[in-house]
């Protein structure tokens, strides 16, 4: 569950981390009164849950009230990524000297989190660790120790942070660290976290992620959810208990099992081609959660092609062909539709499978991911 920067600031907030004064209003009216009573210049920012939203003018100075209501009412106008800017967050702007980012995520590879920090703040770090990895300084953290003053020194000479802001940079780093515990994150991150004309550190732009698997324990921010700001898509995968995940390319994919997805995944790509999700249908899925999965896939228009691979051990496989042949009653799958399918009642899914048009069954993910890319038009 993905938070608003406005959210994920109220967080971080209350773990004593320095953040920009500013108030969340969705008139441009209002937007004048919060710039009013700021003062000075001041930044008007869509709330909406995407990145890119600077590049997309999601984001714009004010120098005066007059001019945050002209930002505000051409900001709420605006679609960001598909998705339409409901709110706007209007706070001080600040005088940025140098930008920094600084985060907390989950290392799946050695299973603890891992605190992140970077002198190219103010950029996405997927691209920092694509093209200059050495640029980004990182400590495992023990689950026993947790974060310690040392990881945080160690971060602030990484940054190159003059002596004078080692301290508050430990208390930004502690907090962070503890927010992300505490709210049962799955990633926090400060991008950018700005050193200021003054020599202050400020909190710029917040993001907050929070492990679905938690929200049970986790009323509170449970209830921040606003399920008119997630994509139809999403919210429909949430409410039939998928894992979804919307990505750019052109061959819908389901699978059950996420290590078996992203293998998946990774099989697409190798052939040339790119996945237009991640869909995992988990173990044990029906017929109705099957059409569910599929019905998602195929209302992404961008999609050339889908590939099923499937896993039978829990999942039985002539559930999952009676799901796929129920998607398509009545109507045609619109794409070229590839089946793999391997484990308990194989055969059976295989007779029920040959009896749909338009539905190819392969015996191995390589066959399989091939095909669909080939019938996607891409690749080799």
């Amino acid at each position: 569950m993905k938070l608003h920067e406005f959210q994920s600031k109220a967080i971080l907030a209350r773990y004593g981390i320095p953040i920009p004064r500013g108030e969340v209003t969705d008139t441009p009216a209002e937007a004048a009164g919060i710039a009013e009573r700021l003062g000075g210049r001041v930044a008007v920012k869509a709330q909406v849950l995407v990145g890119g939203r600077g590049k997309a003018g999601g984001i714009r100075l004010a120098a005066s009230p007059r001019e945050a209501a002209e930002a505000a009412a051409a900001i709420l106008g605006m679609t960001i990524r598909g998705l339409p800017v409901g709110r706007v967050l209007v706070e001080e702007a600040a005088e940025v000297e140098r930008e920094l980012y600084l985060g907390l995520t989950v290392d799946r590879a050695i299973g603890r989190v891992r605190a992140m920090a970077s002198a190219e703040g103010g950029v996405d770090i997927e691209e920092v660790a694509h093209a200059r990895p050495d640029r980004i300084g990182s400590v495992a953290i023990d689950p026993f120790l947790g974060f310690r003053d040392y990881h945080a020194r160690y971060l602030a000479s990484f940054l190159g942070l003059p002596a004078s802001l080692w301290v508050p940079f430990s208390g930004i780093a502690q907090g962070l660290s503890a927010a992300f515990a505490e709210s049962d994150a799955s990633l926090a991150e400060i991008n950018p976290l700005v050193v200021t004309r003054d020599g202050t550190l400020l909190a710029l732009d917040a993001k907050i992620n929070l492990d679905d698997n938690a929200l049970p324990r986790q009323p509170e921010l449970a209830a921040l959810r606003n399920a008119d700001e997630e994509s139809p898509a999403e919210a429909r995968a949430r409410l039939a208990g998928l894992s979804y995940v919307p990505l750019e390319g052109t061959i819908g994919c389901m699978v059950n099992g996420a290590g078996l997805a992203m293998a998946t995944l990774d099989a697409v790509k190798a052939l040339g081609g790119m996945p237009a999700n991640f869909l995992d249908v988990g173990g044990g899925a029906r017929a109705e959660r099957i059409q569910t999965a599929l019905d998602l896939i195929l209302s992404d228009p961008r999609v050339r092609a889908v590939l099923i691979n499937i896993f039978g051990g829990i999942t039985r496989c002539d559930e999952v062909a009676r799901g796929v042949a129920e998607a398509f009653s009545g109507r045609s799958p619109g794409v070229p539709v590839v089946v793999r399918l391997v484990g308990t009642n194989e055969a059976e899914a295989r007779d029920i499978l040959g009896q749909l048009e338009g539905v190819r069954v392969q015996r191995s993910l390589e066959e399989a991911a091939r095909l669909a890319v080939s019938l996607a038009g891409v690749g080799v």
